[in-house]
């Protein structure tokens, strides 16, 4: 086996590393796409792979061009929360097998128990520390702690632990358990296990659950004790005599090998002290410092060479995680008229050219030739694959291969009942450009690039995405060839500095432009300049930030300015250079295309196609949400508004009229669209009746619930609206048809739509809640407040009014808007409790109950109350049925409350004459 003598490898910049050294870690810069180096400890050298290690006499096989790497994580690869050490690492079980030129340098990581003056590690270069442990596969964080602290073990299982291992890998809950004295039960003096043992509040002794009597089944819930039955006996005669409690003796704090606290002020720097931690000696069992050691674990397997060290957890075995499947059916069960899948018949043949003969497979080379003339579809893989498809069902046919044509991209796959494409939809040169700005600012996060395009799925994104990396791919290798058939080297030594083994990993910008400036410090002046990752200002980093960020994961970004005005000239123009001036003057890089915006009418701020819809028949432009559309990259074009999906299925009424609003009487010989598509009106859902309504109405009046709160349909509750809302008169157009709702700053009624017409302010506002109301009231969190959401209109006089009202399209960090917030949390019907029309039953009974109770009885001249009949009946035809009944005062019955019925009620209603236009009221 390997001698004593421990075997070195030196890397390219010159040092010496041995097995248990830490390495800064990292592939080329293509690879690694700008992330830091990644901090590894060398476990072992191997050789290629195929080769075994070491030879049968015990030698080391050569040449060595591999190691064995044991990972540590940075906290910003495992969670998203920010942490200000950058000199913090967290350890793993987990190793990889990387090749030798993936080694950059030599550092030094450390247990911090180990350093006894931190602020001084800190301070020396590629100097790290670490006091935790990441499980990559439970993802969860383990306490890392000396072995020699643990104390609660048998005294032969803690002689193997510290002979073996350095450390001890457990929860934070059970440190304290293991690091404390050695805990012996009080009846059978044997060890307790933390996880199998009790300890009595008042004694502070240890028991076996099974050594108490009764035995006890399971440890009392948190925030209860349990005594023994002395003490529970003691405590009792304690109760009976009145007698005082003596003062539970207080356990002495667990002991620990942990330095010493320093006293403030300068640390010592001692030299020798700090080389002398870096060159400790770690104990290793086959290649680990540490183990698991915790809740999950017996301790006596630790004794066993061959017990798994990675971090366990509850076991997944019962009903709770495992499902109860149903034995198999039988063939009697199988239904007749289902085909039986695995069998010949229920194979879709993609090719059978092997089992053709030569000449028939030279025919189909032939004509696979002459079905296009398109060099780049030759070379496609799914065009490669269809047309062999296609000549393969041709050839079991017994068709000639001349009948196949591959002028339709549309094919009808077995099991499918539609057509599909067999390869993506060319991509437009607007979408091209939405991606490219997308992979810019996201990189190779594709769902955030998916998003930014809109109007491609997920699938055809990522099959995008490695298409157009390859084409970058073999731009770049092309361009290198022909720079070396030039007899150039763009790979050569700069004129700043000799090549490190960085530049030829490409990190180094051979050629930085004038006047660069660092993309995180904003300096112009450095030796060396290194490629910057995606999200900064700039593309470079000076000396100082790439080594920070190379080394560290650390960058202090200093803020860009949002304007830089800069002095110009007294003989420089202070305008803009125009288009037909001199070429010099001109600006030299052309922007990029931008993707294609669409304004909505609902907030007048643009947006991408998918987040903004466009009606295909009256080119109606809205935010989805703002609407109650769920969008569908596949149906994004087609897409259409409710009320001309409406024209052709007529499943609603053709007048869009709105309920709400006051009745708008056209000109018929005018056929104009209505609502108009250029305004937010033009937003309608249907009612349960089949009538409409306008979705900014049915938002912005209480009453009004929806059946599906997510798309803003079914509109109910429009009878439940109280009286008062259709009886006052509107402040903007002096009508008394339709629903009024308040101002929220002033006692001003009006409708809706006549709000949004003259242009007052609609948005939500989140009012704090009351402490003995949060039980009862429903609160949202919005943007860090949180409360109760309200709608608000405010009179566009209001100017100075302090609410805060988040408008109707204002989204939050999940991409839902106030609207699409207010509507599922307040405007849902309870759907999973009654149905639609046993809802609407009940709220036509209060109505007729709410009549029925103020018509029973009326005042008598006298004073003297006289009870009247029991159903009231209209005074002017004497009808005593109804769908409703309104209250009028009749002049000719003195003064008296009277009742008429609703088609009497509709006659005797004003008219108004008929209005030209759509906007006017």
């Amino acid at each position: 086996m390997p001698t004593a003598e421990p075997f070195k490898i030196t890397l390219k910049n010159g040092e010496e590393v041995k097995v248990n050294d830490h390495v800064y870690c990292s592939p080329s810069w293509g690879v690694r796409d700008g992330t830091p180096y990644s901090i590894a400890r060398i476990m072992e050298f191997l050789p290629a792979q195929g080769t075994p290690t070491f030879d049968k006499n015990g030698n080391r096989n050569e040449p060595i061009t591999r190691a064995r790497l044991a990972w540590y994580y940075r906290p910003s690869d495992v969670s998203d929360r920010t942490v200000a050490d950058c000199r913090l690492l967290l350890a793993a079980i987990y190793s990889e097998v990387c090749e030798l030129s993936q080694l950059r340098s030599k550092c030094y990581v450390l247990h911090r128990d180990r350093i006894s003056d931190l602020a001084g590690w800190k301070k020396r270069p590629d100097r790290f520390y670490f006091t935790r442990l990441f499980d990559p596969w439970l993802r969860k964080e383990f306490e890392v702690i000396p072995a020699t602290t643990v104390r609660n073990v048998p005294e032969h299982i803690r002689e193997v632990l510290i002979s073996r291992y350095e450390y001890i890998v457990a929860e934070r809950e059970v440190v304290p358990d293991y690091t404390d004295d050695l805990r012996l039960c009080d009846t059978c003096e044997k060890w307790c296990p933390p996880a199998e043992s009790l300890q009595c509040d008042r004694c502070k002794k240890f028991f076996h659950m099974e050594c108490v009597n009764p035995p006890m089944l399971s440890k009392p819930s948190r925030g209860y004790g349990w005594t023994c039955a002395p003490c529970s006996r003691a405590h009792e005669e304690e109760v009976e005599g009145h007698e005082v409690r003596h003062l539970t003796p207080v356990a002495p704090k667990p002991k620990t090998n942990a330095p010493p606290a320093r006293g403030r002020g300068r640390p010592r720097k001692d030299r020798v002290l700090a080389e002398k931690e870096e060159n400790v000696e770690i104990k290793h069992f086959k290649m680990w410092p540490f183990r698991y050691f915790g809740l999950y674990t017996f301790a006596e397997d630790t004794l066993d060479p061959d017990d798994l060290i990675f971090p366990r957890a509850a076991t997944r075995v019962g009903p709770k995680y495992q499902a109860n499947v149903p034995p198999s059916p039988s063939t009697a069960d199988r239904p007749t008229d289902v085909e039986e899948r695995g069998g010949d018949a229920t194979i879709e043949v993609l090719s059978l050219v092997n089992a053709m003969s030569p000449a028939e497979a030279e025919a189909l080379e032939k004509q696979k030739q002459l079905l296009t003339r398109n060099d780049k579809l030759k070379c496609s893989v799914d065009w490669l694959t269809e047309v062999t498809f296609r000549l393969t069902d041709a050839w079991l046919n017994k068709r000639d291969f001349s009948t196949v044509s591959m002028r339709s991209p549309m094919r009808l796959q077995k099991w499918k009942k539609t057509e599909t494409r067999y390869t993506d939809k060319d991509w437009s040169a607007e979408e091209v450009a939405a991606f490219e700005d997308a992979i810019q600012m996201h990189g190779a996060e594709l769902r955030a690039v998916r998003e930014e395009v809109g109007t491609r799925p997920m699938p055809e994104v990522v099959r995008f995405y490695g298409h157009w990396k390859n084409s970058k791919l073999g731009e770049e290798n092309k361009r290198i060839r022909a720079a070396r058939e030039n007899g150039l080297d763009e790979k050569a030594g700069s004129t700043t500095r000799e090549a490190t083994p960085d530049e030829e990993e490409g990190s180094i910008v051979m050629e930085p432009p004038r006047n660069v400036s660092c993309g995180a410090c904003r300096t112009r002046e450095s030796e060396a300049w290194w490629k910057a990752p995606k999200g900064l200002a700039t593309s470079v980093l000076c000396d100082n930030c790439g080594l920070s960020w190379r080394k560290y994961a650390d960058l202090n970004v200093r803020p860009v300015r949002e304007e830089i005005i800069s002095k110009a000239k007294p003989g420089d123009k202070r305008e803009g250079t125009p288009l037909n001036g001199p070429h010099s003057k001109r600006a030299k890089s052309t922007p990029p295309p931008v993707a294609p915006q669409l304004r909505c009418v609902a907030c007048q701020r643009n947006g991408p196609v998918g987040k903004v819809l466009r009606c295909k028949q009256c080119q109606f432009r809205v935010h989805s949400a703002a609407c109650g559309v769920t969008p569908d990259p596949s149906t994004m074009d087609s897409w259409v508004c409710d009320l001309c999906q409406n024209e052709k299925t007529l499943e609603a009424s053709l007048i869009p009229d709105c309920l709400l609003c006051p009745r708008l009487r056209r000109d018929p010989k005018k056929k104009l669209i209505y609502p108009p598509p250029d305004s937010y009106l033009r937003a309608c859902k249907p009612t349960e009746g089949q009538a409409w309504v306008h979705v900014l109405c049915s938002v912005f009046i209480p009453e009004i619930t929806y059946s599906d709160a997510t798309r803003l349909r079914l509109v109910e509750g429009v009878s439940a609206i109280p009286q008062y809302r259709w009886q006052n008169n509107c402040t903007l157009c002096d009508r008394e048809d339709g629903a009024v709702i308040q101002c929220s700053e002033c006692p001003a009624e009006y409708h809706v739509s006549c709000a949004w017409k003259h242009g007052h302010k609609f948005g939500f506002e989140v009012q704090p809640v009351k402490h003995s109301r949060r039980e009862t009231a429903t609160t949202v969190e919005w943007k860090g407040n949180t409360g109760q959401m309200v709608p608000s209109v405010i009179c566009k006089g209001h100017i100075g009014h302090k609410r805060q009202l988040f408008d109707i399209c204002d989204t939050n960090d999940l991409g839902e808007t106030s609207l699409q917030v207010y509507c599922r949390n307040y405007k849902q019907a309870p759907i999973a409790q009654t149905h639609g029309l046993l809802r609407k039953a009940r709220r036509l009974d209060k109505i007729l109950h709410a009549s029925l109770g103020d018509g029973s009885s009326t005042a008598s001249v006298d004073g003297d109350s006289m009870q009247s009949t029991a159903d009231p009946h209209c005074y002017r035809c004497q009808t005593e049925y109804s769908p409703f009944f309104h209250e009028v005062t009749n002049t000719a019955q003195g003064e008296a409350k009277s009742w008429l019925c609703h088609k009497c009620h509709a006659e005797t209603r004003k008219t108004y004459p008929v209005i030209i236009g759509l906007g006017a009221s």
